[in-house]
């Protein structure tokens, strides 16, 4: 058996094994493949099959023993081939499954970006949205069938993208110009849709450095709000992970989106409250609070946390300082109070707003 997308196996005319014709979305011929184990089956993929490629999925399915995988040249080679761009600078991005957004962290003013792309509809999907994201100055390289007989290369600017529908496989090289986002944490409030439930961007910054992310870590970030604290967790690391707990459905709603807008759609939102909700969750490496503490939702949060997690909670009202004094003398950790005051018009002169003072208490469990 010889199975793959319609597009490789018209590669092979006269085959003589049987063809299987990869079904899409891709999802959906696992299981049918995993039902042929006994026989001989080759499984044709593009390129490199471990680079966002069939194979990471596949191998997690089969025993070691099962398989051997023969891997080619991969598209982002190809493509640096052509560009004489090196590899080791370039941000390679899989977008052929996911949505464009993902683009975003890796936009800032001369990086350099190769992106594979589903089909040729989306080429002009990526110019676009790389135009309103501030890059539509950007260089575009449209790389179709690459390393084959029908390869081509063009060259155009993403605003006013105007090319002709492209052949798949279709690769995107990217020379951004433009503002990106920082890559620190703090992040200017208005990038995030919100209703004023936000964690303001000084306390932001404080509070981030407080749950100190690592690589792989895991976050709940409990009463969410618009997401931000959890969505600049997921921004420092490709590999970190972050709960948000929400139970205002519109809430929830929008902090979705902007984990989307902002290029980390790989949030998990759960609607729902603490510590009800909390129950079957994977455990966190650390824990956010924003808002809404209780004695009860403390004491719960105690007992399931796994010993080495941080908890960070952040309160405005005397009754979460309170709280958090009371909890900081039973078990530790420390109390940082937050004053801040902004300089604004005043009469006719300036003077300074005060914000709400912010407690913060964080500890390791």
């Amino acid at each position: 058996m010889v199975a793959g997308a319609a597009r490789h196996l018209a590669l092979l005319p006269g085959l003589g094994a049987k063809a299987w014709v990869w079904p899409v979305p891709f999802a959906e011929g696992v299981a049918p493949l995993l039902a042929m184990r006994g026989r001989d089956v080759v499984v044709l993929a593009s390129g490199d099959p471990f680079w966002f490629g069939a194979g990471t999925v596949l191998a997690a399915q089969l025993s070691p023993g099962e398989w051997v995988a023969h891997p080619g040249v991969s598209a982002f080679a190809l493509a640096a081939a052509r560009l004489g761009w090196g590899i080791e600078g370039v941000a390679c991005l899989g977008l052929h499954a996911a949505p464009l957004t993902r683009i975003r962290p890796h936009l800032s003013n001369g990086a350099r970006l190769l992106v594979t792309l589903r089909d040729g509809d989306a080429v002009r999907e990526l110019a676009d949205t790389v135009t309103r994201l501030g890059f539509g100055a950007s260089t575009l390289w449209v790389m179709e069938a690459l390393g084959g007989v029908r390869e081509r290369v063009r060259q155009v600017q993403a605003a006013g993208f105007d090319l002709a529908a492209e052949a798949a496989p279709v690769l995107v090289a990217v020379a951004a110009e433009g503002q990106g986002m920082p890559h620190v944490a703090g992040l200017p409030d208005d990038l995030f849709d919100h209703d004023g439930q936000i964690t303001k961007r000084p306390v932001r910054a404080l509070t981030l450095s407080a749950l100190a992310p690592r690589p792989g870590e895991m976050l709940w970030d409990i009463g969410a709000g618009s997401g931000s604290v959890s969505i600049e967790w997921l921004l420092a690391h490709p590999s970190m992970r972050a709960i948000a707990l929400e139970a205002d459905g519109v809430r929830a709603d929008r902090a979705q989106a902007n984990a989307v807008a902002l290029g980390v759609d790989r949030l998990v939102l759960v609607r729902g409250a603490a510590p009800e909700a909390l129950a079957e969750l994977p455990l966190p490496d650390a824990v956010f609070i924003g808002g809404g503490v209780s004695q009860a939702m403390l004491a719960a949060l105690w007992a399931m946390l796994p010993a080495g997690a941080r908890l960070v909670a952040n309160g405005v009202t005397l009754e979460a300082e309170a709280l958090f004094a009371n909890w900081q003398a039973a078990v530790g950790g420390s109390l940082l109070r937050i004053d801040l005051a902004e300089a604004g018009a005043l009469g006719g002169k300036r003077g300074w707003r005060a914000a709400l003072p912010v407690v913060q208490w964080s500890v390791t469990r």
